[in-house]
């Protein structure tokens, strides 16, 4: 079994950390285990999967069981289902024991630097320092959740819960109108979770957000076609970045079918208790669910490997600071960067990138 018990406040070395023991990291571990690499893995979490298993009730996988496996192990079951979020987790530990990874849990990284000619130091809030010649970062890019600025202006009264604290519709106490903010896939569910109670929901989502079906031709057709693995670096690649994310077609539609769901249309502010969307504005509101997305937090890597909005320098995952990656985040590469299935094909390329000459994967 892998070493998943948080170890007493000590020195490791290794020839290789991994920060983040999700999909990106545990990738990068088989293809570093693969390599012949020595490697380590550190997690904040208390368990492997646990980014998956404390997620809202009713999520699902965005892709089938067979368009979202790791390297080196398929998913067990019916290969078209579409997961739910708790197999999710359990696949990630499967995954994770199967290969028996070095991992340390409970040790959430404060502080990565490099001092001048030494390999890279890595400190934790547990008192653990990590020494690694080279460093796979896989926190992802959904570390610190992005409210409007105008979200404070609505009064005291009126609860508010970020997406990622949204687990079922009784967090939300009472029986009054709820707004859902957001204009992606996880905004819908969240909605239509809410409305299965009959309570009133508000949709803030932009009627200019594409949809698209989610269905096993739909999934065979990207995969044949390649779109899900267009670079950002290339045309077609950079021309799908650039257009706004569709979400489900049936999602979307089975929300619209609610009587009780009005759609506002995109957020503008807040009039009181009120929300002022662009065709509508809300009645007093008792919550408001904000399914706005996240923003990165790097503040905690002392390296000269971010531009001034706080994004990573990178190309394809490998940063500009050499031996320093990233793995995980929204179109790093293309667009199945960020989905499970897609952890594997940037994996692979940025271990080859980050061992160049001095190993082969076989």
């Amino acid at each position: 079994m892998p070493l998943t018990t948080a170890p007493a406040p000590a020195d490791y070395r290794t020839d290789t950390l991994v920060i983040g023991a999700g999909q990106a990291g545990l990738a990068a571990a088989y293809y570093l285990q693969r390599a012949g690499e020595a490697c380590l893995l550190v997690d904040a979490a208390a368990a492997v999967g646990q980014q998956w298993a404390t997620r809202y009730d009713s999520l699902r996988l965005f892709s089938p069981a067979w368009a979202s496996g790791l390297p080196g192990l398929p998913w067990p079951g019916p290969r078209l289902r579409y997961p739910a979020k708790d197999e999710a987790a359990a696949y990630l530990r499967h995954y994770a024991a199967h290969f028996d990874f070095a991992i340390h849990l409970n040790q959430a990284v404060v502080h990565l630097g490099r001092p001048a000619g030494a390999d890279f130091e890595a400190r934790t809030a547990a008192g653990t320092r990590y020494w690694a010649r080279r460093v796979i970062v896989c926190t992802g890019g959904y570390a610190a959740p992005r409210v409007p600025a105008w979200a404070a202006a609505l009064p005291p009264a009126v609860a508010q819960l970020h997406s990622s604290a949204y687990r079922r519709p009784a967090q939300l106490s009472g029986a009054g109108p709820v707004a859902v903010v957001g204009s992606g896939n996880s905004a819908l569910q969240i909605a239509a979770d809410l409305a299965t109670t009959g309570r009133p929901v508000y949709a803030a989502f932009d009627e200019r957000t594409g949809a698209m079906p989610n269905n096993t031709l739909m999934w065979a057709t990207l995969e044949a076609t390649g779109l899900m693995r267009a670079s950002r670096h290339g045309l077609l690649g950079g021309w799908m970045r650039r257009q706004p994310e569709p979400v489900v077609a049936g999602d979307l539609r089975r929300l619209r079918g609610f009587p009780n769901v009005r759609f506002i249309g995109r957020a503008r502010g807040a009039d009181g208790a009120c929300l002022q969307g662009e065709a509508h504005t809300t009645p007093a509101l008792a919550a408001v669910v904000w399914a706005t997305g996240f923003r990165p937090d790097y503040a905690w890597i002392e390296l000269p490997a971010f531009d001034a909005e706080g994004q990573p320098r990178h190309h394809r995952g490998l940063s500009v600071v050499p031996g320093l990656a990233f793995l995980g985040l929204p179109w790093l590469n293309s667009r199945s960067s960020a989905l499970m299935g897609g952890a594997g094909r940037d994996a692979h390329r940025v271990v080859t990138g980050l061992l160049g000459s001095e190993t082969t994967i076989v």
